[in-house]
């Protein structure tokens, strides 16, 4: 009982969190990546490393809390849909944490305290993305997931946002690998990237393809594995509301400055950045 009250609590506190902390970000530069601090002190650190350590955090906590946790089982009690959806999770964690950046040549240095928010944010999503997958709200949710068009519907979505997600990310990569053969990396010793116009696929529509990939990720996922909220009323919502969709909803809420604001700084460092173009959501903004 004690652990059903601080699930529940948790995921009270995803839902309301984000929207208070995500509208500050359009006052303030997260200082990393293109807003990475320009001076050396003991609260920056380095970029790839931090960048591991804060998304690795995740995955360790997902299983941990899925084997271990309040509801945990065993593997061979698990259904099939529970063991996809556990695999879609990890594989995307995966590549976030380990080949990703590995695979990433150079990465601007951050203050210390990005990576320690996202610690707490990643182990708090993991843990409570684990809790519900070995629920039993989960296991009835998805007893009959196999004769859902949702379900395989939500599954080929989260695949086309993951392979998207890593075309786009590539075409960044390949700007700093350029970068890094003509020795314009750390040029000014301050630890920043080189930046230049992306181009390619989505970079046609909007500045940040990679975000709006990552959405449709965790919308295909949502939408897979648990049931929509209800919509009555604020606290129907807070009460019926899973941690898959608040993944998604805590997502678009604290990354979608980020992109409007790096969508400006983009305008602004090139002149001649493509007009058209929006900042996250093709067409639309």
């Amino acid at each position: 009982m004690q652990s059903e009250s601080l699930y529940d609590a948790a995921r009270k506190w995803f839902f309301l969190i984000p929207p208070i902390f995500g509208p500050l970000q359009f006052l303030i530069d997260a200082p990393f990546g293109r807003f990475a601090p320009s001076n050396d002190s003991i609260f920056v650190v380095d970029g790839i490393k931090s960048w591991i350590v804060m998304e690795l955090v995740s995955p360790i906590s997902f299983i941990a809390i899925l084997y271990r946790g309040p509801w945990a089982t065993s593997s061979s009690a698990k259904s099939a849909p529970q063991v996809i959806l556990t695999s879609l999770f990890i594989i995307h964690y995966l590549n976030r944490a380990i080949i990703s950046p590995l695979r990433t040549p150079s990465r601007s240095k951050s203050h210390i305290a990005v990576p320690l928010s996202a610690v707490i944010f990643n182990i708090a999503n993991g843990a409570l993305m684990g809790t519900y997958l070995s629920s039993p709200t989960a296991s009835a949710f998805l007893a009959g997931a196999f004769s859902r068009p949702s379900f395989w519907a939500g599954v080929i979505l989260w695949a086309c946002g993951f392979a998207g997600n890593i075309l786009h990310d590539e075409v960044l990569l390949d700007i700093r690998r350029k970068s890094k053969a003509k020795g314009k990396r750390n040029e000014n010793k301050l630890g920043k990237e080189h930046y230049a116009i992306p181009h390619g696929y989505l970079y046609r529509y909007i500045s940040y393809p990679n975000y709006f990939c990552e959405w449709s990720e965790w919308f295909g996922y949502a939408l897979a594995a648990a049931p929509l909220p209800a919509f009555m009323s604020l606290t129907e919502t807070m009460r019926t509301v899973q941690p898959p969709w608040l993944f998604l909803w805590a997502e678009v809420l604290l990354m979608i400055a980020r992109a409007y604001k790096g969508h400006q700084w983009y305008h602004k460092k090139f002149p001649e950045y493509p007009k058209e173009r929006k900042a996250v959501v093709p067409f639309i903004f």
